[in-house]
């Protein structure tokens, strides 16, 4: 196994979960707290939160960790064999699917629905409350568990594959 894939590997381990962890807490008290604002605060805020997230920062760590995504689960396919290759690529996929793939199809047609509403509409805050606070928080939550899956997976493949060679 080559040096470079096994800091790749360490590198996506911490990129995982700092996106997990920026998932965490918008699932577990930022939109929580957001839906008890009071008129259309909420609505604003998350317009405003859904704006500045295409901050460098952050989107580099979501769209880089596709990239790296597709590039471990390739070469765990071609490279590895046994149970790291299977968690090795699992993580991959975990993320590429369960965090990539439910962003792009649940979680940003929400946010784009959002966006174009009025603020002061009943429409507006009906969608608010009963659309978008309880589906948008539950796929969130499916995007924290994918994130967080696949640093797992990935941290004890590695463990794996240390285990193999020193054996």
């Amino acid at each position: 196994m080559s040096t470079i894939f096994i800091l790749l590997i360490q590198c996506a381990i911490l990129s995982y979960t700092f996106v997990a962890g920026v998932f965490l807490a918008f699932s577990d008290f930022v939109v929580r707290s957001l839906r008890k604002t009071s008129g259309h605060g909420g609505v604003e805020a998350m317009q405003a939160i859904n704006r500045e997230v295409f901050r460098w920062v952050f989107m580099t760590l979501f769209l880089g960790l596709a990239a790296v995504s597709l590039v471990i689960t390739a070469y765990g396919a071609i490279a590895l064999s046994g149970l790291s290759r299977t968690l090795i690529m699992l993580a991959g996929l975990f993320y590429l699917v369960g965090c990539f793939g439910v962003t792009i199809f649940f979680n940003v047609p929400m946010n784009k629905a959002l966006a174009q509403m009025e603020m002061t509409g009943t429409k507006t805050q009906d969608y608010w409350l009963q659309t978008y606070v309880p589906c948008w928080t539950f796929w969130n939550s499916v995007r924290t568990m994918a994130c967080s899956t696949s640093a797992t997976l990935l941290l004890v493949g590695l463990v794996r594959m240390a285990q193999s060679r020193l054996l």
